[in-house]
């Protein structure tokens, strides 16, 4: 339950500090005092949007913090797997900053928006008059339905094959228009595909044929080259050879008598060898130098195929070429992967569909068993809360396509009046019967989970009288399960609560601050009584206040 409201910088709240208690706790006040605001300011510890409008010192942050008494909630487990500290007293806190920015804290660890409201709305419910607007919603409807099925898991676990089965299906499209895509371009990588292998590449082979193409080009030059060596080295005029051999043979002579002339001896001894093998593998170049059109031209023409294959396809090697037919070959050979894949997902889909068809259909099962019973506790609380011909019906409609919540659509019908027939109930509820329908749903929600808190803001709309006093008494039967915190402006009401307080606003010489206190008995009296006959109560309306206070708390009957 809700023990403690603190709210700092908060619209026309400077610091504010109020504690609740357990039962019905009721809040009233003059039309004006702040009490929305407060109840606004409790929504942002809900996960409520921040705005810096809201902020009274706009060089200040505000600061609204709640704390829980959660033992006996079983949320142990939820602060285990957020990582969170767990203490019997939690402490939920919001703070807006002058900047805009937002930050939420839950025991003092920083946390996001979505696990802020995650935990809060475990903790607390408020109920205003927008969720009135929201009654014939089909989204309210429906969850209304599964709190009262308690259909969680069950939604939980279609939910998670409905996931399945859309995340198949979008593969599903994406590969098929992938493969539509592909065949579409088949027949083009199919043509560049055969050209590039009946050219049969070869890595490296452009510069092997670019080097035999000027070989056969300049093969006059290159045999007139090797021959003029060839005569330098061992030809008939003056050959090189034979002055070095000579050379070879004076040195000979003399080494016997000179260290130096030996060294020299053997150092040209050794260029003769080598000049001698130069001799002979030049002659043996020049004479296998010919001129070989025919080879120079079909070297010519493989040179011309490559330049046009790499001029066609923006490429400069061979090898990219080489990388290009691999890529064509995969594409082509993904037509036919395509269509495997394409079979091997529309299986999978197919099976998580049907598996996902019986969930909804178990889910849609559960729902419907529940119908009767909403239907007939609403009743019993609207013959209470006046409307003793009240007809309150669940219809159910399949809808055209599966959705998060399954194929289900409910609606809501309704009738107060004698062999009236049920319609929905936008169309033929007034306000004040809304309000008493709203309560009754309520009521029926607060027994279908473990809701700790209640807030009810002026339920009591369109309603007065013995009404209001029947309605007191369900949000009092209601208060015996959960902490009900109510704001009202009927006393009938006012009187059945446990605690009462009062929101009120303070006029200084600079503004208006609204604040709020709990009464004591002989203050709750006044402010019944204010409620009755207005600012000047009369002792009639003290009277009238009293009874109210003494019809909440009987006294007890005595022992015969």
């Amino acid at each position: 339950m809700l023990s403690r409201l603190t709210i700092s910088n908060y619209a026309l709240i400077d610091e504010l500090t109020v504690g609740f208690e357990s039962g019905l706790n009721i809040i009233t006040g003059e039309t004006g005092a702040g009490k929305s605001i407060i109840l606004g300011a409790l929504s942002l510890i809900l996960g409520a949007r921040a705005d810096t409008g809201s902020l009274r010192h706009p060089d200040r942050k505000c600061i609204v913090e709640g704390a829980f008494k959660v033992d006996g909630l079983r949320l142990e487990s939820f602060f285990t797997e957020n990582d969170l500290d767990y203490d019997t007293v939690t402490i939920v806190r919001r703070e807006i900053l002058p900047s805009g920015k937002s930050r939420a804290f839950i025991n003092d660890t920083p946390v996001n928006l979505p696990l802020l409201r995650e935990l809060s709305l475990r903790l607390i419910d408020i109920h205003s008059q927008h969720q009135n607007l929201e009654l014939s919603g089909q989204k309210f409807q429906l969850q209304l339905v599964d709190l009262v099925a308690g259909s969680e898991p069950q939604l939980n676990g279609y939910r998670a094959l409905y996931d399945e089965t859309t995340t198949l299906a979008r593969k599903l499209e994406e590969l098929r228009e992938a493969a539509r895509t592909a065949r579409a371009e088949l027949d083009y990588h199919e043509f560049q595909y055969n050209q590039l292998e009946e050219a049969r590449l070869k890595a490296g082979e452009q510069e092997e044929l670019e080097e035999e193409r000027d070989r056969l080009l300049h093969a006059g030059e290159i045999k007139e080259g090797f021959s003029q060596v060839a005569d330098l080295l061992d030809g008939d005029h003056f050959p090189v050879l034979q002055q070095v051999k000579e050379s070879v043979r004076n040195l000979d002579k003399i080494r016997g008598f000179l260290k130096e002339a030996a060294e020299l001896h053997g150092r040209l001894e050794s260029t003769y060898l080598e000049l001698k093998d130069i001799a002979a593998e030049v002659s043996h170049n020049a004479e296998n130098i010919e001129f070989q059109p025919a080879r120079l031209q079909a070297v010519s023409d493989r040179l011309d195929l490559v330049y046009t294959l790499q001029q066609k396809h923006q490429v400069a090697t061979v090898e990219e070429l080489l990388a290009l037919q691999d890529e064509l070959g995969r594409k082509i050979a993904a037509v036919t992967g395509h269509e495997e894949e394409i079979a091997r997902l529309e299986k999978a889909h197919a099976a998580a569909l049907q598996s996902m068809k019986a969930e909804a259909d178990k889910l849609t099962k559960l729902r419907k068993s529940v119908f009767p019973e909403i239907g007939k506790k609403v009743d019993e609380v609207l013959v209470q809360l006046g409307i003793p011909h009240a007809v309150f019906k669940v219809e159910h409609q399949s809808a055209a396509n599966y959705g998060p919540t399954g194929n289900d659509m409910v609606q809501f019908h309704f009738s107060a009046n004698k062999n009236g027939t049920p319609d929905e109930i936008s169309r033929i509820a007034s306000g004040g019967e809304i309000s008493r329908v709203m309560l009754a749903l309520k009521t029926l929600i607060s027994g279908s989970r473990m809701l700790p808190t209640i807030i009810f803001d002026e339920i009591d709309t369109g309603v007065s009288g013995e009404v209001a006093l029947k309605m007191g008494t369900i949000l009092k039967k209601l208060s015996e399960g959960m902490q009900v915190i109510n704001i009202t402006h009927l006393p009938q009401i006012a009187g059945k609560g446990d605690h009462h307080y009062k929101v009120y606003k303070q006029e200084t010489a600079t503004a208006s601050i609204t604040s709020i206190r709990k009464l004591t008995a002989a203050e709750r009296i006044e402010e019944l009584a204010v409620m009755v006959g207005g600012d000047n109560p009369s002792d009639i309306a003290r009277k009238a206040a009293l009874e109210l206070l003494e019809v909440a708390s009987p006294p007890p009957k005595a022992n015969k």
